[in-house]
């Protein structure tokens, strides 16, 4: 079933040309909140597992063991004042499925209140806010076939002017290999219908001409697109010895209101405790400070550390950190506490 709709939905997704570039809204959705999966510009969509799967391939929630809950804060932009809040559970339910819930809260600080007739400040402050909830479940057909399904609330909000939408991924992972160490993956992201602003933030009050009667008109906000995509990957697990391993990773993404992008990414891993990792991501024109259309200039790294614990060591806890570059700004940062059990 997650095949067939990956197939079926995806004309939609690589339907996208460059005259749609930035017409989209509700752009949180391209932000990945999650420090591991953030330090290689989530090349592992093939291979991704756990909480962070809810962004980057659903089916990777069927990977859960039994039980994992993930936090992660992320200054986004640094010296913008963007700060990103993220939690997240994984609840394993019967032999094969996984349930999970993820919730992202997005604040950009307290911002002056002008007007276009009194620019000056003073006149008090407000704060927007993005926000999304996902709520998943996923499943092994099989010790090679896992797929997911996700729905997402979505909404954006000033005091008096919101706008609030649904969107699904779906996606699925193929692992194969004497060692379990060749994954494949396809996922579907933000497919779902357009958004629309409203609220008395667009109304505007007057007096009719006679002067006793208080007329109310409302402006109409014309509607915006989700930034829907098609992420395909590919991933290799190179165990070197018992206690070293050497992955490779690489994602194609198919935008329908950017760019596409090709991301490249290596992880290396001592004894499940130290993970090093780093990546790039390549679009057109990237490498150009004049013709760049991102503020992202392409490279990402991060490092893991995680305690085991428990009889057998399947239980873990452990932090994430992850630097994504940018130009302008002082780049983007990541940091997360995961609890496995």
């Amino acid at each position: 079933m997650v095949m067939a709709a990956c197939v079926l939905l995806s004309t939609a997704v690589i339907a996208g040309n460059p005259d749609r570039a930035g017409s989209a809204g509700a752009t949180q959705l391209l932000i990945n909140p999650w420090a591991r999966s953030a330090g290689w510009g989530l090349a592992n969509t093939a291979s991704v597992t756990g909480v962070e799967a809810m962004y980057g391939n659903i089916a990777g929630l069927a990977h859960t063991h039994k039980t994992e809950i993930l936090f992660s804060n992320t200054r986004w932009l640094s010296g913008s004042g963007t700060k990103i809040n993220s939690i997240g559970l994984a609840q394993k339910m019967g032999a094969s499925g996984v349930l999970g819930i993820s919730a992202t809260v997005i604040g950009f600080g307290d911002l002056e209140v002008t007007t276009v007739d009194d620019p000056a400040p003073g006149r008090g402050t407000f704060s927007p806010s993005m926000a999304n909830i996902g709520v998943s479940y996923a499943k092994s057909f099989s010790n090679s076939i896992h797929g997911g399904l996700l729905i997402r609330v979505v909404s954006e909000s000033i005091a008096n002017v919101k706008a609030s939408g649904v969107c699904f991924d779906a996606g699925i992972q193929y692992v194969t290999g004497e060692k379990e160490n060749v994954h494949f993956g396809i996922s579907l992201k933000n497919v779902g219908p357009a958004m629309k602003f409203s609220g008395d933030g667009l109304s505007v009050q007057g007096l009719l001409i006679s002067g006793s009667d208080q007329l109310t008109l409302e402006q109409r906000s014309a509607q915006f697109e989700i930034p829907s995509l098609l992420n395909i990957g590919a991933a290799y697990d190179w165990h070197i010895s018992e206690t070293h391993r050497l992955s490779i990773a690489a994602t194609f993404v198919s935008n329908s209101f950017t760019n596409d992008q090709g991301v490249f990414g290596l992880e290396y891993g001592f004894r499940k405790i130290v993970h090093l990792r780093g990546g790039y991501t390549f679009e057109k024109d990237i490498t150009s400070s004049e013709d760049r259309s991102t503020v992202n200039t392409g490279l990402s790294a991060g490092i893991s550390l995680a305690l085991p614990f428990g009889e057998e060591k399947k239980g873990a806890v452990g932090i994430d950190y992850a630097y994504r570059a940018t130009q302008p700004f002082d780049g983007s940062h990541s940091i997360g506490i995961r609890i496995s059990l």
